[in-house]
């Protein structure tokens, strides 16, 4: 073995000595009692993650209720920038053909359903497949149920 091989142990590449530290200046809020810095980019930044109050709060070392009490509008703004990302990748991956998710967007955004009913009156739907292709509007036999279907409605 020659002297080189000796210098580092097992032989293997990388750093061979401590770790180097440094010194950082943080910009933010001080809060507590212990005068914990705490950059609101930071809190935003991770309720964009979808991370909870107790999370963020346990990373700063600081209560759940002073993170709330400073940083309410950074919570929030990050919470709705989450749901804005979640929405759009949502529709993202339904307009590229994900048949489940268009219809639970139109369910949940639209107020469509599988029922077949409009309103909370529980009539159905204006369509029907009861008609034959030739008939119109014009054709009496259309216009005397419409009427009949008019007066079962107004006698109620």
């Amino acid at each position: 073995m020659n002297a080189e091989s000796n210098d580092k142990p097992y032989n293997k590449p990388g750093p061979t000595g401590e770790a180097k530290w440094a010194e950082k200046t943080v910009l933010g809020i001080v809060v507590g009692r212990d005068k914990t810095i705490v950059p609101p980019a930071d809190v935003e930044h991770f309720a964009s993650l979808g991370c909870t109050d107790r999370e963020i709060a346990k990373y700063f070392d600081i209560s759940e209720s002073t993170l709330r009490y400073n940083f309410s509008s950074f919570l929030t703004k990050g919470r709705h920038q989450l749901k804005t990302t979640l929405r759009q990748a949502q529709l993202r991956y339904a307009l590229e053909g994900n048949a489940t998710l268009l219809v639970w967007l139109g369910k949940n955004l639209l107020s469509q359903s599988d029922s077949g009913t409009m309103n909370d009156d529980k009539r159905p739907l204006p369509w029907t497949d009861d008609m034959d292709d030739d008939t119109t509007e014009d054709d009496d036999s259309y216009t005397k149920v419409v009427e009949g279907e008019l007066d079962a409605d107004t006698e109620t």
